[in-house]
């Protein structure tokens, strides 16, 4: 895919699912969270499974989706305290270092606006060292809206000035595309291979990478 680099001042990119492989976030919230919540009910997995399930799929999309301090006191769990347990599990995807450093050394703005919650967002941060490739790092609990809502678009702006028409997003969650198109952010990217462990996902709203080699030409 030929991205037009020379046109784009403003690089703003996702960090679960785009830079950092959402395998460690689908183990944990499918897999270790039941678990935990199992032993502390004494239930089966299968009946925390159930039990969660729920629970999980009517936030979806929301701040308290995302939000650890919403999960540890909805479930009566020390979320970010988990997460610590099963840290080493984090990984980066592969090439983004190759396209960070790339953009390390541009003039471009590089910007990290996620929907992680700050102690998820800051554990994941230690474990990585990503940090020192961005210009500034957003989390979508600052603005109290989420990515997907209009409104967190318009915070960003007034609180890191950029061109929309000279901005690219690159996010693996549609809506939050959906979202940023809306705005009118001009470029917009849909990362189709979240998790390494799964196959990929297509879209025929975006256009879409399987990994960061596909848009490295010409940066």
């Amino acid at each position: 895919m030929q991205i037009p680099w020379d046109k784009i001042d403003t690089v703003l990119l996702d960090m679960d699912g785009t830079l950092l492989d959402l395998n460690f976030d689908n183990h944990f919230w499918n897999e270790f969270v039941p678990l935990k919540y199992a032993e502390q009910n004494n239930l089966s997995i299968a009946e925390a499974k159930d039990q969660l399930k729920p629970q999980f799929k009517i936030m979806e999309g929301q701040l308290e989706w995302y939000c650890l301090d919403y999960w540890s006191h909805k479930l009566n769990l020390n979320i970010a305290e988990l997460k610590q347990e099963v840290s080493e599990f984090i990984t980066v995807m592969p090439h983004v270092m190759e396209f960070l450093e790339i953009l390390l050394h541009s003039t471009k703005k590089v910007l990290l606006v996620t929907n992680a919650h700050r102690d998820s967002l800051n554990l994941k941060m230690d474990k990585t060292c990503l940090q020192v490739f961005f210009d500034d790092i957003i989390s979508s609990h600052d603005y109290g809206v989420p990515k997907e809502d209009f409104d967190f678009w318009n915070k960003l702006q007034s609180g890191n000035s950029f061109d929309k028409e000279r901005a690219i997003l690159i996010d693996d969650s549609s809506s939050v595309l959906e979202s940023a198109r809306n705005f009118g952010i001009k470029y917009l990217l849909f990362v189709s291979k979240p998790d390494s462990n799964l196959p990929p996902r297509y879209s025929s709203d975006f256009d879409y990478i399987i990994d960061f080699r596909d848009i490295m030409s010409g940066l």
